[in-house]
């Protein structure tokens, strides 16, 4: 936090230490910041809306029967008359994909998705990130509606669709991370970010039933209700959302104040340095964050494109039952996240234990836990209460990441907060490309529990290996290379007039 105007202090150098500078003042209870929260959670929700829903109607899509006729057959490891009516599942469709190209479908999006991570991070900083984050949603809602036909055209066409819906979801958490930074004080962060990133589990929820439920009558229907959906949100966000709290006219003035002080000391931030790439590139804490954020997209990716395939194809659930079923260990994850969230911010303002320490805990709940629990499915074999209730409790204790490693950045450099996400996250779903395309081809038509159980043994390495590294290299103090020192800050008087109010707001105002 800023202590003193730049070059001030009787050293010549400005001090800062964010695990010393947690806000103790009163919140400034419900405000404008509650309702950005709340956009950006739906924004979150609509995106993996998009990302699910395939996962699920491609389930409908395809004709297993003829992929399995012309292939090795499927297993017969389970039995198929209980659970679900798994006769529904022969209602195939009328794609002939094999399992390769069904991940080369699923993985398209992710390619789009993972390139326009870092140039979205770098010009959200110079231009701001509103803009991009509406915009780009709106793209990615307006092409679900040409899924259909473009999987009538034929799978290259297909996959050219879901390669640009992935383009225009890229700025979503950079863009969402950088609002974040602007918007929320210190120690609300764990609590109002975890609201804001379990909206990635809401839209999970929401997406794996519904979809399971259109796919029974029309498949293609999937896509034109979540298009409309997105498109309708897009709109809402793009007109009464602002780029932070000074561009704001409505936001009241108190508020206002609060949020400004609480982030950037006695004023706001009117200026940032250059990003000091090198220093970024050579910080471990950075790496620390890195590796966690890979992990986690590898296995959170890996269970919600390839979930619906695994309940199909080996424990041999319906469509419908295997929609309702396959959200609900997102339903854990998210009313853990929260839960878990609460108690990381209690940790942080009550002094129990340090920004470090607390985001060391939560982390290794979010990635130790899924880890064990993945390792004991691949070999729980048919016992599908078993599996479900496995899952359920993994991925429920996965939600403790958002107060680990995903709300780090901000506490390393909330400067560069948008620039850190876009470098962890472009990384991160390079991974979470590779989910999709290793348990194609690792399984490659011949479906089987020992099949399947390498692929769930490889998730469980991944995190355990990247949560370790995180335990040893985290931080939760601000690091050197964000020096509040370099920037030009503007410092709020008890007398500030209206007509500097008026100047503040004109140049900040919304473009």
């Amino acid at each position: 936090m800023v202590s003193s105007r730049n070059g001030d202090n009787r050293n010549g150098q400005l001090e800062f230490d964010n695990e010393a500078a947690t806000v103790n003042k009163k919140s400034y209870g419900l405000g404008t910041r509650h309702y950005v929260t709340f956009m950006l959670f739906l924004g979150m929700g609509n995106a993996y809306i998009m990302r699910t829903n395939m996962s699920v109607a491609i389930v409908a899509m395809v004709n297993h029967t003829s992929i399995h006729e012309n292939y090795k057959q499927e297993t017969n490891e389970c039995p198929e008359n209980d659970y679900g009516n798994y006769t529904e599942y022969h209602k195939d469709g009328e794609f002939n994909w094999t399992t390769e190209t069904q991940g080369l479908i699923l993985a398209s999006f992710f390619i789009g998705y993972v390139i326009t991570q870092i140039p979205f991070g770098i010009l959200a900083k110079k231009y701001g990130s509103l803009g991009f984050l509406g915009w780009g949603m709106m793209i990615n809602s307006i092409f679900g509606f040409f899924v259909p036909v473009s999987a009538n055209m034929g799978v290259g066409w297909l996959i050219l669709v879901r390669f640009i819906q992935g383009l225009g979801e890229g700025p979503i958490v950079p863009c969402t991370h950088a609002l974040l930074a602007k918007w929320i004080p210190p120690n609300e962060r764990s609590r109002l970010g975890a609201i804001v990133y379990a909206g990635a589990q809401f839209g999970t929820i929401v997406s794996m039933p519904l979809s399971g439920l259109l796919a029974e009558y029309s498949w293609p229907s999937i896509f034109y209700v979540f298009g409309a959906i997105g498109t309708v949100w897009s709109l809402i966000f793009l007109w009464t959302v602002y780029e932070d709290p000074q561009s704001n006219p409505k936001i009241d003035e108190r508020e206002k104040k609060f949020i400004s002080e609480a982030i950037w000391g006695t004023g706001y931030q009117d200026r940032s340095p250059k990003i000091p790439w090198k220093s970024v590139v050579t910080s471990m804490p950075f790496y620390a964050i890195l590796f966690a954020h890979m992990a986690q997209n590898y296995g959170y990716e890996f269970l919600m494109t390839e979930l619906p395939t695994y309940m199909n194809e080996i424990l041999k659930f319906s469509i419908k039952a295997n929609g309702i079923l396959s959200s609900v260990p997102y339903l854990g994850m998210w009313i853990f996240s929260l839960l878990l969230s609460m108690m990381a911010d209690w940790f942080i303002s009550t002094k129990t234990f340090t920004i470090t320490t607390t985001r060391k805990i939560l982390n290794s709940i979010g990635q130790y836990g899924p880890a064990i629990c993945l390792a004991f499915v691949s070999y729980s074999g048919c016992n599908r209460v078993l599996t479900v209730v496995l899952l359920t409790i993994g991925m429920s204790l996965n939600g403790a990441i958002y107060s680990g490693f995903k709300i780090n950045h901000l506490d390393i450099s909330p400067r560069y907060a948008g620039i850190l996400m876009s470098l962890t996250n472009a990384s991160a779903n390079l991974a979470g490309l590779l989910a999709p395309i290793t348990a194609g081809y690792i399984i490659n038509n011949e479906i089987s529990i020992v099949k399947w159980r390498i692929v769930f043994l490889i998730a469980t390495t991944v995190y355990a290996i990247c949560a370790t590294f995180y335990n040893i290299f985290g931080q939760g103090k601000r690091q050197p290379w964000d020096d509040p020192s370099n920037d030009v800050v503007h410092y709020y008087t008890q007398n500030q007039t209206e007509e500097t109010d008026s100047m503040l707001n004109r140049k900040n105002l919304k473009k």
